[in-house]
């Protein structure tokens, strides 16, 4: 299994979108993301989700889940993520976010 991939900060050391939070943002998809120290990350549950490189196929290309798919999953949180080349992730919306 892949070691997941967390923010150098946790929730409770400093909650983005609050009023002392300086990041600049971007939208993406659901939710925003916030870009700090060359990097952007999303709240997820009790961490911050890495959200920095798509990944290298799209839906397009392969289609995780399916019948075809023979990649590890993990559970993450509501959703399953997919690990394969070094890396895991997760559709969302219409392309994969890297975790």
């Amino acid at each position: 299994m892949t070691e997941e991939v967390k923010a150098e900060h946790t929730l409770t050391e400093h909650t983005h979108g609050g009023s002392d939070c300086t990041h600049q943002t971007v939208q993406h998809g659901d939710h925003v993301d916030y870009l700090h120290d060359g990097h952007r990350h999303a709240a997820h549950d009790d961490h911050y989700d890495e959200h920095d490189d798509p990944a290298e196929h799209t839906l397009q290309d392969h289609r995780h889940g399916g019948d075809d798919c023979t990649h590890e999953t993990v559970q993450h949180g509501d959703h399953t993520d997919y690990v394969h080349d070094g890396h895991r992730h997760a559709e969302h919306g219409d392309h994969y976010d890297e975790h």
